[in-house]
């Protein structure tokens, strides 16, 4: 089997620890040769967070190069569109449909770029944007953002639910497992 690559963009605090376990979990319960390498750019700040997951029968690098990537996790639209060099052609990008500012918006000295989506699809990009924070309201935690995304995302990784949902038992605390599996199954519901 071919190394795939998968890379989960954000912003520090969204929960791409938490989204890279999880699927780090399912690859290796399915099997594979896992390697998972985590960049953190002023993490702490708000700042970009980008986490590879590589996986095969084996695989030697955790990196990701461009033009590299299967698939593109985002938690929010101007990362993925930061990242998106980084997309292999036939590659898919699931976004979350959000903006977070960064701090040169949030101090004025840059304008947040608009319709980024489309800017994206216009360049060839296979998107699919979803709101996956509205989801996370409807599980019950704004927080669950990266739990709807891994549930849109199990669908483009062909492997059984129950493997995801074995993963979501085993990495997640027992007071928040059943807020997670609703997200998980809010993601996964989602129609595209």
């Amino acid at each position: 089997m071919m190394v795939k690559s998968i890379m989960i963009v954000g912003v520090g605090g969204q929960g791409s620890l938490l989204a890279s376990k999880l699927m780090g979990n399912v690859l290796m319960d399915e099997g594979y040769d896992v390697k998972v390498s985590e960049v953190h750019g002023m993490a702490q700040r708000g700042g970009s967070v980008v986490t590879y997951v590589k996986y095969g029968e084996k695989v030697y690098s955790p990196v990701i190069e461009q033009g590299e990537a299967d698939l593109i996790m985002s938690f929010e639209k101007l990362e993925a569109a930061r990242w998106m060099p980084y997309l292999k052609q036939g590659g898919k990008i699931v976004v979350n449909d959000q903006q977070i500012s960064p701090m040169p918006v949030i101090t004025g000295a840059a304008q947040y770029p608009q319709d980024i989506i489309q800017k994206m699809k216009d360049k060839g990009a296979d998107v699919l944007a979803i709101d996956a924070l509205k989801l996370a309201h409807e599980a019950g935690n704004a927080k669950a953002v990266n739990v709807v995304l891994i549930g849109v995302v199990s669908k483009f990784l062909d492997f059984p639910q129950e493997v995801w949902l074995k993963a979501i038992e085993k990495c997640v605390p027992a007071k928040f497992l059943e807020l997670n599996k609703k997200a998980f199954a809010l993601g996964r519901s989602v129609e595209f």
